[in-house]
């Protein structure tokens, strides 16, 4: 028998032959093992053959062989307001409710998704692991191989609560709850400059060359080539929200209140239209698409609003908790809750929207957000209450990825070229990539 330093090597790294009733010693994971003649395993037992076989059935399962195009990337107007804040128009194969669910998703070559474990370790968040590669827990800010970060932008002190690319504009602009909008040089990653508002940003809304900013009683109008600067009034209390649908600019309030907000070309202001009540808690999320205004609130409550009439003409109650965002996807809108669910809502026969499909997650979910990835996929983006958000193919609900942050993220806002941004709670914005599926060898 070898010793090393007065103990065994046999006794600590175990016999090689059989392993079955052998176990791995979990101070020895933890870094923390000091018995010298350890019982225990110092090293990760191998999986049985039949267990690796089961781990490759499921993953070939969990990604499935299901093929999906989709149009390009959403349009935008550089000039006045279009109704792009909607995931773009897909296959019209998806179109069976049927489909939400099925796990399938990905298409082309198998996606395995890499999996130490679900949880990030905090050690090497903090710069300290000490067990490098051969840690149990994660040493990356994502799981998955369909998109990479870029860059963190770091300054902000407190949650950032909107970000916004101006059409045609060279510069990102970030909100926090600090009381700042951060202006970021597209092409070096350094901040260019800091305006202070004296208030927290409560939402940010880009549009054209427009840059829209919530805060508490007032909504902030900046034109990134004209360097125009309006205040619209009106709100009571924060504005939580803010979307443009039919030349209307729409801001849902603290006070429950959606407001409405014209732009007059000729006077160079946007002028108060409409005051739309109906909701008892703040308004909290916003979308405009298939001619209706889809509101969600603290309420629990979203409300259908027709943009032609601005009559709410239905109320949806099935989630019971707030209702943090709202999206429209074709023909289906899509919301999710504290209540730890995303609903996916389709017309009826009547023209009233009815849940067709819900998915459960372990924690409540922040802030959804639709795009297409680098092979003109749909996938949704899932903020949820513990520092990460899902990665799902549509209208499959299968699992792409995972990205983690520092604290909850509440805003993800797309970008040009592939580009996508998410902001903490700890005021770090990052700018991710979207990488191209890889092509099957012949």
């Amino acid at each position: 028998m070898d010793f090393d330093r007065n103990k065994p090597v046999f006794n600590r790294l175990g016999p090689q032959s059989d392993t079955r009733q052998q176990k791995v010693c979990f101070q020895w994971r933890a870094g923390k093992c000091t018995r010298q003649q350890c019982p225990f395993l110092h090293r990760e037992l191998p999986f049985p053959q039949h267990q690796q076989q089961q781990y490759s059935q499921s993953q070939s399962f969990s990604n499935g062989n299901h093929t999906a195009s989709s149009s390009s990337s959403s349009k935008r107007s550089h000039g006045g307001f279009t109704d792009d804040h909607r995931l773009p128009r897909r296959n019209p194969t998806f179109t069976n409710s049927s489909t939400w669910g099925r796990g399938g998703g990905g298409g082309g070559v198998s996606r395995a998704v890499v999996r130490k474990t679900d949880k990030l370790c905090k050690y090497w968040v903090q710069g300290n692991c000490n067990f490098g590669d051969n840690c149990r827990f994660l040493h990356s800010w994502s799981t998955g191989d369909c998109f990479s970060l870029l860059t963190q932008l770091q300054g902000h002190q407190k949650v950032v609560t909107g970000i916004a690319w101006p059409s045609g504009s060279d510069k990102l602009y970030t909100g926090s709850k600090d009381d700042t909008v951060r202006v970021w040089d597209c092409q070096s990653g350094q901040c260019a400059g800091v305006i202070d508002l004296a208030a927290e940003v409560g939402c940010m809304l880009s549009e054209g060359p427009w840059i829209f900013v919530g805060l508490p009683n007032v909504v902030k109008a900046w034109n990134a080539q004209t360097t125009t600067d309006l205040g619209l009034s009106g709100p009571v209390g924060q504005v939580h929200s803010l979307v443009v649908g039919n030349d209307l600019l729409f801001a849902g309030v603290q006070d429950g209140s959606i407001l409405a907000w014209k732009f007059n070309a000729a006077a160079n202001c946007f002028e108060p239209a409409a005051s739309l009540r109906g909701h008892t808690l703040a308004v909290v999320t916003l979308v405009v698409g298939a001619n209706r205004l889809y509101s969600g609130s603290m309420d629990h409550s979203i409300r259908v609003w027709s943009l032609e009439t601005l009559q709410c003409v239905q109320t949806l109650t099935e989630h019971t908790s707030v209702v943090m965002s709202v999206l429209c996807w074709d023909q289906f809108l899509i919301s999710c809750s504290l209540d730890s669910t995303v609903k996916v809502w389709v017309a009826t026969e009547s023209g009233n929207l009815d849940v067709t499909y819900t998915h459960n997650e372990e924690y409540g979910v922040l802030a959804l957000c639709g795009m297409h990835d680098a092979d003109a996929k749909p996938v949704l983006l899932c903020s949820c209450n513990d520092n990460s958000i899902r990665v799902y193919d549509l209208p499959s609900f299968s699992e792409r990825g995972k990205i983690f942050a520092k604290q909850e993220v509440r805003s993800i806002q797309i970008g040009p070229g592939g580009l996508f941004f998410t902001g903490d709670g700890t005021g770090e914005v990052r700018v991710w990539n979207w990488l191209a599926e890889p092509k099957a060898s012949t």
